[in-house]
């Protein structure tokens, strides 16, 4: 079983915008995924639900063979950021599930720190 796996994702905002359309993946712990794309694809949208900063409006999304669509974002164990076209111009559109996900080992201290 994969540790995330997104399954038929999909978002869609109030004013019917579908930002994201029957998204699928399986990521196993450890592996180095990257999102590349044009502006307005739906990345951010994706990793946004997948952080628990966006609400998932249809299909089901498990961290670590657990459904996590209705998980807060603390409780995910997950985190993101991106980076500025300043410090890497020549990946504006490449966000690696390595460097928005950390560790359950690095969620946990900055849990206890609460």
């Amino acid at each position: 079983m994969a540790y995330i796996s997104l399954k038929d994702i999909n978002k869609i905002y109030p004013n019917g915008f579908h930002a994201v359309h029957n998204f699928n993946l399986e990521i196993e712990q450890g592996e180095f995924i990257v999102f590349v794309g044009p502006s307005g694809c739906g990345k951010s949208t994706t990793l946004r639900m997948i952080a628990g900063l966006e609400d998932i409006s249809k299909g089901e999304f498990y961290i670590d063979g657990k459904l996590a669509n209705e998980m807060r974002p603390r409780e995910r164990g997950v985190a993101r950021f991106s980076r500025a076209m300043l410090f890497i111009p020549t990946s504006r559109y490449m966000i690696t599930l390595r460097s928005v996900f950390l560790f359950r080992e690095l969620t946990t201290t900055l849990l206890r720190k609460e």
